[in-house]
């Protein structure tokens, strides 16, 4: 029983057991803690039963919000010195690396600062070289320059046109649009990934006959 314990859940103290041949035929019930597996008619396939007697019902504990939790006050965690907390004080890590948040502020600030610069540098309607890591290069023309709010990621951005349908939308993004253009052929990008300049529509043939 205390090996089924490990298997079923339920206390050995809890336990009666009943042992069924393969055809399911209730052979006897396992009744007597002194015997031994072997004293009952065991044989290849026989399976043992067990009903629980604790009160326990199937799923009971799936729910754990009908679990009782322990809580303790924020305050007496707080005073916890070998808590995850303390550890991460003593430490200065996370939450608690004041010097190190401060200097990732400071270096965002200078990050946005460099980008607004650059984003100054590109005028709306400038043809433009588009170098993203990882793609190959594109030319395109300037539609947007400035902050795109909640869309994405803090900053400065430059919504371009490509000349080819290598892009991702049509000038709108998560329901707001930023500029006009033809699907697949809008794209959002980091000013320091626009180079404006004389870049001519290349011709690639595809209008000829």
């Amino acid at each position: 029983q205390c090996k089924l314990e490990l298997v079923v859940g339920s206390p050995a103290s809890c336990m009666d057991l009943e042992l069924y041949s393969t055809q399911e035929e209730l052979l006897g019930r396992l009744d007597c803690d002194e015997a031994l597996l072997g004293s009952y008619p065991v044989t290849d396939g026989c399976r043992i039963h067990v009903i629980d007697r604790s009160g326990a019902r199937i799923g009971e504990y799936e729910d754990v919000s009908q679990v009782e939790k322990y809580q303790i006050a924020d305050s007496d965690y707080d005073k916890r010195p070998e808590s995850l907390r303390s550890f991460l004080r003593q430490r200065q890590w996370g939450r608690f690396d004041t010097e190190g948040a401060q200097q990732r502020a400071a270096e965002q600030q200078q990050r946005q600062a460099q980008e607004a610069a650059m984003a100054a540098t590109i005028p709306l309607g400038a043809r433009c070289q588009v170098r993203v890591p990882g793609q190959p290069c594109k030319r395109a023309t300037v539609m947007y320059v400035g902050t795109c709010q909640t869309d994405f990621k803090p900053g400065y951005w430059v919504g371009v046109r490509y000349d080819e349908p290598l892009g991702k939308h049509d000038g709108s993004v998560g329901g707001r649009r930023y500029f006009e253009c033809q699907p697949k052929y809008g794209a959002f990008v980091k000013p320091q990934s626009v180079t404006p300049g004389d870049f001519p529509e290349e011709d690639y043939g595809l209008d000829d006959e």
